[in-house]
């Protein structure tokens, strides 16, 4: 028997998190030049970081022999201001990712269970089951989350419920006074995991106010990210707001210095840059009239999206969904294939630069009339 017979089956039967293929490595396995490839695939926010958060990471850079500090206590301060939270009441994580696996391993074990929906982000099950915990997942609505059917699902053995809003990959909102309503009828005892990594696409009438509802229900646990709207995706941080019960708990099974002092740094500097954000969501706008707009033009089916990407449908236009993704690398033009999330039909695209989503939508009507 060969040493993964170590590890516990459930371990074992994991399949490992794939994230978007980086530019540099479709460059060597097509020979293409890095500068030519456009990467549309993981969410990431086109504009790149707020000049705010790029002078804090170069004067943080001075200081980067110390460990960073272990609290976050100037950036702890910041979120606290600005979203109007008590600080204990704030945890920060290795991105938004750290937080819901520290929620997993504080609260799951074998024997109870977590729900989230089918198409909803993939690491809920990966945190799930790496605790040896079972992962109960109900059937989707219009690829949107069920919340009847979340309740229904629930039973003695339920600990955590994994929501998306919005969802990846499907971008699909739930309404605020249905997500409310749910949130009454989930009993006490069962924590309620609200992913809010794409809040700042949403318009204005949009906007969670989930913040607000922290005190009324003390089993929510709302999780932010620093990845999308504010750029910092390979700085990998995030935070997740919640009773100071629960943080208390989640400060027990962190990693000390799990947040880097430059992303500390960037973190704070981006939330005092409003300006970027307000950019960036405007570039998203008008970014996702123009893919729309193209897939109608090509006939090809879409799921309305309030976040930063889109996910289009390609088996009704008579093409294999993993064809084309191959012949968009072939192109130097990198979106997501989204089997793994029981979408085997459909690739989604990040919102880009005019420029690229110009670029993407012209390789994709090319390939599409080759194949015709």
């Amino acid at each position: 028997m060969g040493l993964s017979s170590l590890a516990p089956y459930y371990v074992r039967a994991i399949a490992p998190y794939q994230g978007g293929k980086p530019i540099a490595e479709l460059a060597r396995e097509m020979g293409l030049n890095e500068t030519d490839i456009i990467k549309l695939a993981s969410n990431e926010n086109p504009l790149g970081i707020s000049p705010k958060a790029q002078m804090a990471i170069e004067d943080a850079i001075a200081d980067i022999a110390r460990y960073p500090d272990g609290n976050s206590f100037a950036l702890r301060d910041a979120v606290s201001k600005k979203f109007a939270v008590h600080e204990n009441q704030i945890m920060f994580g290795n991105g938004s990712n750290d937080i819901l696996e520290l929620v997993a391993r504080a609260f799951l074990y074998t024997g109870c269970e977590a729900i989230y929906s089918k198409h909803a982000f993939a690491v809920y099950p990966l945190v799930t089951q790496a605790v040896g915990a079972t992962g109960v997942v109900v059937p989707a609505k219009n690829y949107a989350h069920d919340l009847n059917g979340f309740l229904k699902a629930i039973t003695p053995k339920t600990r955590l419920i994994f929501i998306a809003n919005p969802n990846n990959p499907t971008g699909t909102l739930i309404d605020k006074a249905e997500l409310k309503a749910f949130l009454k009828q989930v009993p006490k005892n069962v924590l309620v995991v609200l992913d809010e990594a794409y809040d700042e696409y949403l318009s204005a009438d949009n906007k969670s106010e989930a913040i607000h509802w922290l005190s009324e229900f003390e089993n929510l646990i709302i999780s932010r990210t620093f990845s999308k709207a504010y750029g910092l995706a390979g700085l990998r941080i995030g935070f997740g707001l919640m009773h100071a019960d629960v943080a208390d708990m989640l400060n027990r099974v962190r990693q000390p210095f799990n947040v880097n002092s430059i992303a500390q740094a960037a973190a704070i500097a981006s939330l005092a840059d409003d300006d970027f954000v307000i950019r960036s969501y405007a570039l998203n706008q008008a970014g996702m009239a123009q893919l729309t707009q193209g897939f109608s033009k090509l006939g090809l089916e879409y799921i309305p999206s309030s976040a930063n990407f889109v996910s289009f449908a390609l088996k009704n236009s008579g093409h294999n969904a993993a064809d084309v993704n191959q012949k968009l690398l072939q192109n130097g033009v990198i979106v997501r294939l989204i089997a793994n999330y029981g979408m085997p039909d459909y690739l989604r695209v990040s919102i880009g630069l005019f420029s690229e989503n110009a670029r993407f939508l012209e390789v994709l009507e090319q390939i599409l009339k080759d194949n015709d």
